[in-house]
């Protein structure tokens, strides 16, 4: 239920956005980055770059070595549920709401960016690939300090897509907030699958 709130709490926020109106948050998105208007050759434009790097190509190729590793061991299933949500959820959600809302980027974006701002593709990949790696690696008891781990992450990430002009505030909002949507949608989904999992794993018998 909660996954399905903030999706369509994400999808409320594009539509706001069309039309010839102003943005009910453009204002805050404005300064926000009226903040983020230090020099591109700053200390801190090396560290949002790294991130950049992340979030972009290498955020897609992680999950893929993550699901691969899970089927090599004979939990296809976490295999599985990483790949739902980490490579289809873009493809599902954060593609088809970038060619919905066609946001323009801020001026001047200081790295490579394509067409559509809204939501943020980084913040989407680093959100979901954090906690479906938390889901499918850790157990129930280590999660906790993990989840703490991720937020600290997705929020770097978010202030590196602000810092280096590529997307507004509301965008790195949109792209988090859909993340944690999609995992909670499949976690549920997927629950009993992986349920399963665990008991077959705890009595050796995941590669029956």
């Amino acid at each position: 239920m909660s996954g399905a709130v903030l999706l369509i709490s994400v999808l409320a926020m594009g539509l706001g956005t069309l039309g010839e109106g102003r943005a009910v948050f453009q204002g805050l998105d404005d300064q926000w980055m009226n903040l983020m208007s230090e020099s591109s050759s700053d200390a801190g434009t090396g560290l949002a770059r790294a991130l950049d790097r992340l979030g972009g190509p290498l955020g897609m190729i992680v999950p893929l070595i993550l699901a691969g590793c899970l089927t090599v061991y004979g939990r296809w299933r976490s295999s599985v549920f990483v790949l739902a949500a980490c490579v289809m959820g873009n493809i599902v959600v954060v593609l088809p709401l970038k060619w919905l809302v066609d946001r323009p980027r801020p001026p001047q974006p200081w790295v490579l960016v394509n067409d559509g701002s809204f939501p943020s593709g980084q913040v989407f990949t680093v959100t979901t690939l954090v906690l479906t790696a938390g889901v499918v690696l850790l157990p129930t008891v280590a999660r906790r300090c993990w989840w703490a781990l991720a937020v600290a992450l997705v929020i770097a990430m978010m202030w590196s897509r602000t810092w280096l002009h590529a997307q507004w505030l509301s965008d790195t909002v949109a792209g988090a907030a859909a993340g944690v949507g999609v995992v909670l949608l499949l976690w549920s989904a997927f629950a009993r699958l992986l349920r399963e999992e665990a008991v077959r794993a705890a009595s050796g018998r995941l590669l029956d």
